[in-house]
């Protein structure tokens, strides 16, 4: 039996967690405060029934479920693989079927070329709001599948 190959420098301890943290916070607050607004008018407003107060704080909680929905991407690699939660989906891969990292300019997120010949995104690594740690963590992403895995990535800095 021969030992583990060292671990490089620089990549993360595992388990490890990506995801846009500023705009998992942003949607969480406006949520919140949605919820408050929304009920608080409910409740200030004399002239409903109670069955129109209950339409809208069911209605201010179908908009924070809306937005707790698209809070939720993120990816946690451990040493088996990874685990890809987008909004409605979750998918776990092994390393192996990991090809390619992708992260180009313009791109929305990172998208992950797998071995059955497909893309997939994945949403909890996204330039949008915090570009410089989008691309960090797309580059730790890359790091990892190659050294787990015997993937080729692409990962640009003008993303």
């Amino acid at each position: 039996m021969s030992a583990p190959a060292p671990r490089p420098p620089g990549l993360p301890a595992l388990p490890a967690t990506f995801r846009p943290t500023l705009t998992r916070v942003v949607l969480l607050a406006v949520g919140a405060a949605m919820f408050v607004v929304i009920t608080a008018v409910a409740m200030i407003l004399e002239n409903l029934s109670a069955g129109e107060r209950t339409s809208f704080v069911f209605v201010a909680l179908l908009f924070f479920g809306v937005l707790a929905l698209l809070s939720r991407p993120r990816i946690t690699a451990d040493e088996a693989g990874i685990t890809v939660v987008n909004i409605t989906r979750t998918r776990r891969l092994a390393w192996a079927e990991i090809l390619r990292v992708n992260l180009r300019a313009g791109d929305p997120w990172v998208f992950l070329d797998l071995s059955d010949g497909t893309s997939m995104p994945a949403l909890g690594i996204q330039p949008g709001l915090a570009r410089e740690r989008a691309i960090r963590d797309a580059r730790t992403l890359r790091a990892l599948a190659e050294f787990h895995g015997s993937g080729v990535n692409d990962v640009t800095e003008n993303s």
